[in-house]
């Protein structure tokens, strides 16, 4: 949430009396905050400790007005990842540029590679909990349609 307020506040400064919105995304498995690779080796070595097993996909949102308080809030997502031995990790990372992401994956693309099973909100593990911000808009007076959840995804066999 401290890095979600520090986006925001910064945009804010340049930006008085206008919303602005920051966001921040972990991934946890056992205890262990997987956020952006470091490099190459770093992003193997986190998708090979996620392979095969279930983590949460964090993302904390900080919506802010200043002087107003704001809105802060956190979605948890639960994310399997498939079995993939060093080969199938090496082969994902030669498709998808993953320096940039928390857990070193980017959900958006080929998902079906690395992803088995997703519950809770897909958009959180893409980056954005679309759902949970459309609601905290509406609250503070934007026009908002509610987006179409989709709260549980599953991914055919990878190809």
């Amino acid at each position: 949430m401290a890095n979600a307020e520090a986006k925001a506040a910064t945009v804010a400064r340049a930006h008085p009396r206008r919303w602005v919105l920051g966001a921040d995304t972990v991934v946890v498995l056992d205890h262990h905050l997987f956020g952006k690779p470091r490099d190459a080796a770093d992003a193997v070595r986190m998708l090979g400790r996620l392979q095969g097993r279930t983590h949460r996909v964090i993302t904390a949102v900080c919506l802010l007005r200043p002087p107003d308080r704001g809105r802060r809030f956190a979605v948890t997502s639960w994310v399997t990842f498939r079995a993939m031995d060093a080969e199938g990790i090496r082969g994902y990372l030669r498709r998808v540029h993953t320096l940039d992401k928390a857990g070193a994956y980017a959900a958006q693309e080929h998902a079906g590679l690395i992803i088995r099973r997703v519950t809770g909100s897909w958009s959180n593990v893409v980056g954005l909990p679309m759902e949970r911000l459309s609601r905290e808009l509406r609250g503070v007076g934007f026009p908002v349609r509610a987006p179409r959840a989709k709260r549980l995804a599953f991914f055919s066999p990878p190809p």
